[in-house]
């Protein structure tokens, strides 16, 4: 009998599972899957798609200037600035407003993690108006009036600047629902462990974080990490926004989103833009791989 109650529990719970199983199936995996496929094949979105094997991984990395040159490396580049430099913000953040009263927490919390809301194109919109080239942008208007500088800077149309101004947009709203999981992690830290690490010789505030708190919230740092790395590997847009060009001048700031969707929606090569696709899921696996070695729980054999 009570065999039976643990088989029937056991059969309950995968019936409470299967609507998410079907839902990731079909919409994560079965489209991975056809996207690989598609990746081996030219398609034009019209025709029936024409087997070409690797030949478009061969084009990638062979012929295709734009994405050696501009998008891989601009997006690498992107993804390691932002990636930990958004983490450590965001964790740094989330222990300060841990240490406040309730009510201003919430309120800060709040204030910092609206950004992330609005797209990265939208907030590349808003910061539009400040890095404008003429005498009305913000950035502009306030260095004339100090006299810093004696005529408008062109802050978009610079090639060197605009990547920076991108990695400034991409810090402002780095800190997502990551950050929240963060917070949540260093308010959940059994506060008995500090108590008990002082009485054994811990001595100050920054002892208490690596060796009490990170500890503590592993889950949380592993999922602030893994939505780190998708939000950097999947943004795109910015520097078109940001000038007002497309694509942007010489490529500046030009990702492999960009790439992807360059070929995909204005060329309507599916296949080569599915092969980008492949390649820019298999970047995101490898530092996910990066990022649960570092924090995903070991395993005790």
């Amino acid at each position: 009998m009570e065999t039976r109650n643990k088989k029937r529990k056991f059969n309950d719970a995968y019936l409470f599972a299967l609507p998410y199983f079907l839902v990731f199936f079909f919409f994560v995996v079965l489209l991975i899957f056809i996207s690989v496929i598609l990746s081996l094949t030219y398609y034009d979105t019209i025709n029936f798609p024409t087997w070409v094997g690797i030949q478009n991984y061969i084009t990638l990395f062979t012929t295709d200037s734009d994405f050696m040159q501009y998008a891989l490396p601009t997006t690498i580049k992107y993804a390691l600035i932002i990636g930990p430099g958004g983490y450590i913000i965001s964790f740094f953040m989330a222990w300060v407003l841990a240490q406040i009263s309730h009510k201003l927490r919430t309120v800060m919390a709040i204030v910092l993690y609206s950004p992330s809301l609005t797209s990265g194109v939208l907030m590349a919109v808003i910061w539009k108006v400040v890095f404008s080239g003429d005498t009305r942008g913000y950035l502009n208007y306030f260095l004339l009036n100090i006299g810093f500088i004696n005529e408008p800077v062109q802050w978009l149309q610079d090639t060197n600047m605009i990547f920076g101004i991108m990695i400034f947009v991409g810090l402002w709203s780095s800190m997502s629902v990551g950050f929240l999981a963060m917070l949540s992690g260093i308010l959940n830290v059994d506060k008995d462990l500090y108590e008990a690490a002082y009485v054994d010789g811990m001595k100050n505030r920054w002892q208490e974080v690596f060796y009490i708190t990170i500890p503590s919230m592993k889950p949380q740092m592993l999922f602030g990490a893994v939505m780190a790395v998708v939000g950097t590997f999947n943004a795109a847009g910015l520097a078109v926004a940001l000038t007002g060009s497309y694509p942007p001048p010489q490529l500046a700031g030009w990702l492999i989103v960009d790439h992807m969707n360059d070929y995909g929606f204005a060329r309507y090569e599916m296949g080569y833009a599915s092969a980008v696709s492949v390649v820019l899921l298999s970047m995101v696996m490898f530092f996910y791989y990066v990022s649960h070695q570092l924090f995903g729980e070991k395993k005790i054999r």
